[in-house]
């Protein structure tokens, strides 16, 4: 299991939200699943979680992610970077 990890202040979440839903990059073309994130102090700011069965599928979904430009128009992000779960915890 691997999963690729992006954090973007998009700025108007109601207008992001379809060109995310387009999947133009075909990033999520592989992935299980995935989970959105918004900030409670910034609702523009947005944590995206794909989920992948492998490592090697996380990784060729960033370089298509990386490759489309989409995420450009976006100066205050970090990722996407490609991770593992260390540990978790359920209580």
């Amino acid at each position: 299991m691997a999963f690729i990890m992006t954090r973007i202040d998009v700025g108007d979440f109601e207008a992001w939200k379809p060109m995310f839903d387009q999947d133009v990059p075909r990033a999520r073309e592989s992935a299980l699943g995935y989970r959105l994130f918004r900030g409670i102090d910034n609702p523009g700011e947005v944590f995206v979680q794909l989920e992948f069965a492998s490592a090697n599928d996380a990784e060729e979904a960033r370089e298509r992610l990386v490759a489309s430009g989409v995420l450009d128009r976006f100066t205050d992000r970090s990722g996407p970077t490609v991770v593992e779960a260390a540990e978790s915890f359920s209580g």
